[in-house]
């Protein structure tokens, strides 16, 4: 089995539910601008609930969303609910990504080589 493979397999079946929920919590247009407003500073629900013309229960069932793949963490002062990103979540599938990314730059560094090598024939 080469590198590749190996590796290949490894993250197939690493953290394959951790890795579901999070790309499903990011696949909602409405969440992927929550975690956008989270990475700039920590929000309060209604924070969140601003640029939305949604319910706060509505909002609410999209940051339970989140939670549930671990990409927010609430806390409560008083009746204010604080919400921040966990990036070490967020990283997670970030490092996911970045291993398809040196996969495909792999794959076009050696297409482009065979390109030049049948170029160079050519001629």
């Amino acid at each position: 089995m080469n590198i590749i493979s190996a590796i290949f397999n490894y993250m197939v079946n690493h953290n394959n539910d951790n890795l579901n929920k999070i790309f499903h919590a990011l696949a909602d247009s409405t969440r992927r601008e929550m975690v956008h407003m989270m990475a700039q500073k920590e929000r309060t629900v209604s924070e969140l609930a601003e640029p939305f013309d949604m319910s706060l229960a509505g909002i609410s069932k999209h940051i339970k969303v989140l939670e549930g793949a671990n990409l927010v963490e609430r806390s409560v002062n008083g009746r204010t609910h604080i919400c921040r990103l966990n990036t070490e979540s967020l990283s997670e599938a970030t490092e996911w990504l970045h291993f398809y990314e040196k996969y495909w730059s792999n794959r076009f560094d050696f297409l482009e080589s065979e390109l030049l090598k049948a170029k160079k024939k050519e001629h």
